[in-house]
């Protein structure tokens, strides 16, 4: 398909800030990636929509009023709450540093968020992409790991509540989504899938496989958990296994993805090793599960992806070259390349794929393959006896 039909909720205003100078974490990564897609001729003007106001009330769905005031409070200048406060709500850390106008600023990636789900509840597009969303760690009453307000829990919340869709969430971040998951845990309308690399190595320490849901939520949430070093073929083969056996069951109206580029081999703030030609292939399957299980109705975020200036805008570009089914040219423009390279003081690559050939083997790969499957394997068989359960006895099962 062509661009027709899809939408790219974006406002300049999202790549505009930093959290702090030397935070990995970089909104401008989405600017990169905006410009690559408009100059390779994927992206045009009619395809972007600016992201429409969001009320307070939709964040008051998700996240508690005291958290939310103390997040305003640190937004204005001259004003700032003490440091227990801050400390009981994640904010003026490393990870979550105070930066200015921080509630707007992320209230506006919320508004983003949403306004890509109501695009395809309401009929307006069949798939959107909001890359500066995914902010996957915030939990109901804190900030975590770099996140502040949860857009997708928002914007999931908003496709529920208000268009009464059944939403699968597939969380494809190296890192657990497992402020998302919380925050659904116990929903029957809500599934979260989460491929990461294992929280026995990696920042949450969450999404281990008994991680199943609760009460009428039993048998909602899925998790596969990698090993370090996991790279492509065990990567999809453990998605093969699992994903659409979990939609099918499901049988959602809607796929929201984030799709968190720090899966690559080159980030340096995680462990798995997959390629762009891996990652792609996983977007790809992404995209076939939406045209199978929703008719096409799929919202896409990005998420982590902390080597900002090589992986994420060129995994990023062929995420959204998968999503309008178009496809990403190998030699990226020079004139791009230079006007980045110039700001940044950086060099960018000159094509959009990748030479594996000169990459180390990764380590004890045959043991992390068997090991991969066979935690796929023992997952779907216990979620196989769950989903045969009946939605009433789930409940009292897990409660017993």
């Amino acid at each position: 398909m062509s661009t027709e039909g899809c939408k790219f909720v974006y406002d300049p205003d999202l790549a505009g800030f930093e959290l702090a100078p030397d935070h990995p974490f970089k909104p401008l990564r989405i600017e990169l990636t905006r410009s690559l897609l408009s100059e390779v001729g994927l992206l045009s003007e009619a395809d972007i929509v600016r992201p429409a106001p969001l009320d307070e009330d939709d964040i008051l769905m998700v996240h508690d009023r005291r958290f939310v005031d103390a997040v305003k409070s640190v937004s204005v200048a001259g004003k700032a709450a003490n440091d227990a406060t801050l400390a009981a709500f994640g904010l003026g850390t490393s990870d979550n540093p105070l930066f200015d106008d921080m509630h707007d600023k992320i209230a506006r990636v919320c508004a983003a968020t949403v306004t890509a789900v109501e695009l395809v509840a309401d009929g307006r597009a069949l798939r959107t992409a909001n890359l500066a969303g995914g902010l996957h760690h915030a939990l109901r009453d804190r900030a975590s790991g770099f996140c502040i307000y949860n857009d997708l829990a928002i914007a999931i919340r908003r496709a529920v509540d208000h268009y009464g869709l059944r939403v699968a969430y597939l969380d494809l971040d190296a890192h657990h989504g497992d402020g998302v998951q919380w925050l659904f845990y116990d929903e029957p309308d809500v599934l979260t899938v989460s491929l990461h690399e294992s929280g026995r190595y990696l920042f949450p320490g969450t999404g281990h496989t008994y991680e199943t849901g609760k009460d009428a939520g039993r048998g909602t949430a899925v998790n596969v958990p990698l090993e370090p070093f996991t790279e492509d073929g065990s990567f999809l083969e453990c998605f093969d296994m699992v994903v659409p056996r979990a939609i099918e069951r499901f049988a959602p109206d809607l796929i929201v993805l984030q799709a968190g580029a720090d899966m690559h081999r080159f980030d340096p703030l995680a462990d798995l090793w997959l390629s762009l030609d891996g990652m792609g292939k996983a977007y790809r399957r992404v995209v076939d599960l939406a045209e199978s299980f929703t008719g096409g109705r799929l919202v896409v975020t990005g998420g982590g992806g902390y080597d900002p200036y090589q992986t994420v805008p060129r995994a990023w570009a062929r995420l959204w070259a998968e999503v309008t089914g178009q496809l990403l040219p190998d030699d990226l423009p020079t004139a791009w390349r230079e006007r980045w390279q110039q700001r940044l003081g950086v060099t960018l690559p000159a094509v959009s794929g990748e030479d594996p050939t000169g990459w180390s083997p990764a380590p004890r790969r045959a043991a992390i393959t068997s090991r991969n499957r066979s935690v796929a394997e023992r997952l779907l068989a216990n979620l196989e006896k769950i989903w045969r359960l009946p939605a009433t006895v789930r409940g009292r099962s897990y409660q017993a």
